[in-house]
């Protein structure tokens, strides 16, 4: 039996390994005069407008025909080149909500209108301009909760990983969706893990008070904690109030899902915090304040499916095999896996590597011997980095096998690698694999256990 399972992951590595990124066909003859308001325009405000735009991801606008035409050379350059939008994920393998990936015909539409001067047509009928909130990729949130005091991070080009704490008091106990992070340098935070604290009214406790920021140090957590005021003041037990893990979540790219009122949903305390157990800025080269805050969004519906997350890999609950250590001058893949004790319904997909990771397969493999596929990254990206949700949840049988793949590059040849010459990359010690120079490799997914008729949910939120 073991040497069978050699074979096979062996032969798996190699599909891995040598797949090709299958292109999509031509879909349709392109006829007529191709112009913004026609064909365009609806291309540009799906696609591209969500970011570029005010107090989003993109370096320019693309709210309008006079955007585009100022830009459209690099427009061209970046849809022919598949360099934009950004899509990490292999459409070909499997699909998720708000794909972005043009089709054959979309990126000759636009080779073709700029190479023709970028006629605007008739203004008259064009689309008209999508409406965003500004400040949330949601729509105005039912509670905004800024930061009790801004944040200084030093230029000095080292990473900063802090605790933040982001009390808050409302009227009454509520119950919300979900919590978007919105960070006030995109460029600089890398990510964010965060919990809900929520207190017994009939205790006694002091949470809008103490220190509100915190260097992120494990040795002394509990003082941290008291420094921060996050216990309750009564000296009674249980010292601490409940916490409601991973609320609160950011990585480059990320927008956190929003599931129909079937799914997912958390019980608000009208007293409590969003705890950033750990904030990461990346290495700066010039002093900068920061203001991020949190949007918090109520829900309607009643809690029915609670959503849980895990993941395998680097703090997960697998073992990565081999020893997660990459040498210098060396393209290495590694692999983790997880069986699962009972039949789930799998949500949403995070794949998480740092700056030399190259490429990432996930599939399940069911106990016949059947393939489930999950997510497959052909070229990693450490600035786009989505939480991928299917649209219909992917039944996991109880006794299948989750299996990850991870490809990172250490070498000269990999332009986004942090050192030359390269050296012995590892996930280091604790919140040290962290640092944007150190390395990780997680699969982080979420879940509702299985209940029949799951697969027919449509999980896009209308």
């Amino acid at each position: 039996m073991l040497l069978r399972y050699s074979i096979y992951s062996i032969v798996l590595l190699c599909l891995f390994c040598c797949a090709e990124e299958k292109k999509p066909a031509r879909d349709e003859i392109i006829t007529g005069f191709v112009t913004w308001s026609k064909d365009i325009a609806p291309i540009v405000f799906k696609n591209c407008t969500p970011c570029h735009r005010p107090g989003e991801s993109g370096s320019f606008n693309l709210l309008s025909y006079q955007d585009a035409f100022k830009k459209s050379s690099l427009i061209k350059f970046a849809t022919q080149t598949g360099y934009m939008p950004p899509w990490p994920a292999d459409a070909s393998y499997s699909h998720f909500i708000g794909e972005k990936v043009l089709t054959s015909t979309e990126k000759e539409l636009i080779k073709i209108w700029v190479e023709n001067k970028c006629p605007r047509g008739d203004s008259i009928n064009e689309p008209e301009m999508p409406v965003f909130y500004c400040g949330s990729y949601f729509g105005k949130p039912d509670l905004v909760i800024k930061s009790q005091q801004p944040v200084s991070i030093k230029g000095d080009g080292s990473d900063a990983f802090l605790i933040m704490k982001y009390p808050y008091q409302i009227d009454k106990d509520t119950l919300i969706d979900f919590v978007e992070f919105v960070p006030d340098h995109r460029k600089l935070i890398h990510h964010v893990n965060g919990h809900l604290i929520s207190y017994d009214p009939a205790r006694k406790f002091d949470h809008l008070q103490g220190e509100s920021v915190h260097s992120d140090t494990r040795a002394k957590l509990m003082e941290v904690y008291e420094s921060m005021r996050i216990p309750y003041t009564d000296g009674k037990e249980p010292k601490f109030p409940t916490l409601t893990p991973n609320t609160v979540y950011y990585l480059p790219g990320f927008v956190p899902p929003a599931y129909p009122e079937e799914v997912g949903g958390y019980r608000l305390k009208k007293n409590g915090a969003f705890l950033l157990n750990n904030i990461h800025y990346g290495p700066s080269n010039k002093d900068i304040t920061d203001s991020s805050y949190i949007n918090v969004f109520f829900r309607k519906a009643p809690i029915k499916r609670p959503v849980i997350e895990s993941q395998l890999g680097t703090f997960g609950i697998s073992k990565i095999e081999p020893e997660f250590i990459i040498p210098a001058n060396e393209i290495k893949t590694f692999h983790t896996q997880h069986t699962l004790p009972k039949s789930i319904s799998m949500l949403s997909v995070n794949p998480h590597m740092h700056l030399i990771g190259t490429k990432f397969w996930a599939f399940a493999l069911k106990s016949n011997g059947d393939t489930i596929p999950l997510i497959k990254i052909n070229k990693w990206d450490f600035r786009w980095q989505y939480y991928y949700t299917f649209k219909h949840p992917v039944k996991l049988e109880q006794g299948s096998t989750i299996h990850v793949y991870g490809t990172f590059d250490n070498t000269e040849n990999n332009l986004s690698n942090p050192f030359h010459p390269p050296r012995v990359i590892t996930q280091g010690n604790g919140v040290e694999s962290m640092k944007t120079t150190e390395e990780m490799f997680q699969f982080i997914f979420s879940y509702l256990l299985y209940k029949e008729g799951d697969e027919k949910i449509d999980l896009e939120r209308k």
